[in-house]
């Protein structure tokens, strides 16, 4: 069994609160889940060997855990999965940013979420399709103020499989809302990075306590497998597999 990040920080009494408790009991996985990608930036992940440039990245975490969120993503779509992808700006003067100014200087940096700068991009390694949907949005949950409860709506989505950073800012406040909205929620483990180890591990305590499943990254890959491939999915996977068929070296982007 894999441990979880928050072992470390639990005493006798807080295991015995926990059972006592029965908290943390597993909802598993329902039939229509979706991806939501949370804030998988360039200032969030910064360049490795380049930390001090990149002012609220989430240093190696973030790199191991992008190379996780890549791969979750590449299975979830050919499996035909919904993949919502969100990104953080701020104006460049500051004017949208309410109370994150009373708590956070304005940085005046590209290096970091300002509108319009190399900052607020996706990743590289993190492309959607047309087949994804990507949205800006101003608050903390991927819920405030977007149209993503709608989107989850009008495709009877039941399961919401979060991935990205922070996890003890963004992440978790949109995980809080996607069980209030009685979404199923899902928590890899792996694909989830925050700036601080101690955030990251006790934000996913508390979720997996009351309002998530946090699991073994291995989990939601095994689920995925256990998906139909989509028709067009599948015409386009045996095309690919055709033509690498007959070209030498030829790596199936859908793997």
């Amino acid at each position: 069994m894999t441990s979880k990040p928050w072992d470390q920080y639990l005493g006798d009494q807080d295991r015995k609160v926990l059972e006592k408790g029965k908290f943390a009991r597993r909802m598993g996985f329902g039939s229509k889940p979706a991806i939501i990608v949370v804030d998988v930036q360039k200032f969030m992940v910064g360049v490795q060997g380049e930390e001090d440039q990149w002012p609220s990245s989430g240093g190696q975490s973030a790199h191991d855990a992008v190379a996780q969120i890549v791969s979750l993503v590449g299975q979830g779509q050919k499996h035909g999965v919904p993949v919502f992808f969100t990104r953080f700006e701020i104006a460049p003067d500051g004017r949208d940013m309410g109370v994150y100014a009373r708590k956070r200087d304005l940085l005046s940096n590209p290096h970091w979420c300002l509108a319009g700068e190399v900052g607020s991009e996706m990743v590289d390694a993190l492309i959607p399709t047309d087949n994804d949907i990507e949205f800006v949005k101003k608050k903390p949950s991927c819920f405030h103020g977007t149209p993503l409860l709608g989107y989850l709506i009008d495709r009877q989505i039941d399961t919401v499989i979060i991935v990205g950073g922070s996890t003890s800012n963004c992440v978790r406040a949109t995980v809080f809302d996607a069980a209030s909205y009685n979404y199923r929620v899902i928590i890899p483990q792996q694909a989830v990075f925050d700036r601080f180890p101690i955030s990251n591990a006790i934000s996913l305590f508390d979720m997996d306590r009351q309002f998530a499943d946090v699991v073994d990254v291995s989990e939601v890959r095994n689920y995925f497998e256990g998906l139909p491939i989509p028709a067009d999915r599948q015409v386009w996977l045996e095309r690919a597999d055709s033509f690498c068929d007959r070209v030498t070296g030829c790596d199936q982007a859908a793997d």
